[in-house]
């Protein structure tokens, strides 16, 4: 199935099943794909993290059963999945901007979030450079920090500046970004800021030693000023590349961002012509 059939089927379910307590990984896994890459790649497709718009949806219905029926405001917030009135009227009041209480009030203005439509246009017809390269297991060295995936676009380049600023880069001068999801269907994953292992090189006691399997894997190349050019690159590989694919699957919960040394380039990573690289496992399909 192309993924933006998965996309709009998984809209679709939502839609159904907006009042359940549904997981992410009940989605992809009525979309039939992993956890992993469903969250990836419906975050580059949509705009939102499968978590924001399930929130999102469910506190614009929300205002809207407060508008038009009598129901008691705390069986609106339970209906919704929230377990109190208080933590309901702080996600109501962060989402619509004023109190659940104050609807019923006031004449009001509440905040709409319709439901994503799949639309498919006449795009494409893209030049996209990627080759698939066989690689033996390798070793990283890496600072790992674990983040949920609902915050992970924030959180991620937070974490890169704490380790420079803490002074972990005298240890791991971060060849690579590493993003690992091992069971392929949790709520959150791993990251590494990593090198590749040098047994003679010092070690903190603070890191972590990983051996990344065997892949074959789809080697993409970037090139421009950061992060624009890995952004858009990503963007392609999700809006583009995937819903053309194939021949090929994904193979396990690895994505890896390669960073080719800054020093060599003359504004370092802002340098029109810096070099990175994404890699994708991915396996022949059966």
């Amino acid at each position: 199935m192309e993924w933006m059939a998965i996309i709009g089927n998984s809209i679709q379910f939502i839609e159904e099943h907006i009042t359940e307590n549904i997981s992410v990984e009940d989605i992809a896994k009525e979309a039939g794909v992993s956890s992993f890459y469903f969250q990836k790649g419906f975050s580059m497709l949509c705009g939102f993290s499968v978590s924001e718009y399930i929130r999102n949806r469910r506190l614009a219905l929300a205002g809207n059963d407060l508008l038009i029926t009598d129901e008691k405001i705390i069986d609106i917030a339970l209906k919704y999945g929230y377990e109190s009135p208080d933590s309901f009227a702080k996600a109501f009041s962060r989402f619509h901007g004023l109190s659940p209480s104050s609807v019923r009030k006031d004449e009001v203005l509440l905040k709409t979030f319709a439901p994503l439509k799949i639309k498919i246009t006449c795009e494409g017809g893209y030049i996209m450079d990627y080759k698939i390269v066989k690689k033996d297991a390798f070793t990283v060295i890496a600072n790992a920090k674990t983040f949920s995936y609902e915050k992970a676009k924030e959180e991620v380049p937070q974490f890169w500046q704490e380790h420079f600023q803490t002074g972990m880069g005298q240890y791991i001068c971060g060849e690579l970004g590493i993003n690992m999801d091992l069971e392929m269907g949790q709520e959150s994953f791993e990251y590494l800021i990593a090198d590749f292992y040098d047994s003679q090189k010092e070690v903190s006691e603070n890191l972590v030693i990983k051996t990344i399997p065997s892949f074959d894997w789809a080697i993409f190349p970037c090139k421009g000023a950061m992060p624009d050019a890995l952004q858009e690159v990503n963007t392609k590989i999700y809006t583009e590349w995937l819903p053309a694919l194939k021949d090929y699957e994904f193979a396990a919960g690895y994505c890896i961002e390669y960073y080719d040394n800054p020093a060599k380039y003359e504004k370092g990573t802002q340098d029109e012509n810096y070099y990175c690289e994404i890699w994708i496992p991915v396996k022949k399909k059966q």
